[in-house]
């Protein structure tokens, strides 16, 4: 099996459901009492936050690329960066290493494309929904995404920093989750993309008809595949 790198802490909720699923997903290919070769980075949050709230991107980037080099000197045959706003500044990690980087967008897409949908609903931090590093690469592989609006945006990111990536689980949040779902729905979308790796632990597919696509679950897939071939 090779060795995966994750550089994580972004927050711990998420890093925790990347490393408890791909241990999960390993085991049940190689049986007995296997589980996944993993070394990992985890970032200090709050500093990732302060830089993303004042767009200093680049500085964030250089703490992700510098953790990415770390993980590759102790042993990593491959990254996963197990959180979905920060692959704003894959390129920058990419270039500080000599060994795959597993995006989350590959994995999403083509989970996507293997239900012969196009059109899908886009939920996550605002960053996410807003910005075009995400939406843009959605469309590059194929999908179309469909985002809430502002203010509803707002509400979404809102529930990620204050509740989810310190684990509160708010039944109103769920209730106003499933709502922009059904808006979106509406406006044409065929499935929906949990494209926050927290997203998933607060609504999940038995709430909706639309097919979730949980970009944890896929990126921690697309991990685990990687780990046993």
């Amino acid at each position: 099996m090779k060795t995966l790198g994750i550089i994580g802490g972004m927050s711990p909720e998420s890093t925790a459901t990347y490393y408890t699923e791909i241990n999960r997903l390993v085991n049940q290919r190689k049986g007995s009492n296997t589980s996944a070769p993993i070394v990992m980075v985890s970032v200090e949050f709050e500093e990732i936050v302060r830089y993303q709230k004042r767009g200093e991107w680049k500085k964030a980037g250089e703490i992700l690329a510098e953790a990415a080099k770390r993980l590759e000197v102790v042993g990593a045959q491959g990254i996963v960066l197990a959180t979905n706003t920060m692959h704003k500044v894959a390129t920058q990690i990419q270039q500080a290493i000599s060994i795959p980087f597993l995006h989350i967008l590959d994995a999403t897409a083509n989970a996507i494309k293997a239900r012969n949908i196009r059109k899908v609903a886009l939920l996550g931090t605002k960053f996410t929904m807003s910005d075009n590093f995400y939406r843009d690469g959605l469309i590059q592989r194929g999908i179309v995404p469909i985002v809430p609006n502002e203010e509803i945006q707002n509400e979404i990111h809102r529930i990620i920093f204050d509740e989810l990536c310190v684990g509160k689980f708010l039944s109103q949040s769920n209730a106003f989750y499933l709502d922009t779902i059904e808006t979106l729905q509406k406006q044409g979308a065929e499935g929906v993309i949990l494209g926050c790796t927290e997203i998933g632990l607060l609504v999940n597919q038995s709430d909706s008809p639309l097919p979730f696509f949980d970009t944890a679950k896929l990126h921690s897939q697309m991990a685990a595949e990687f780990v046993v071939n």
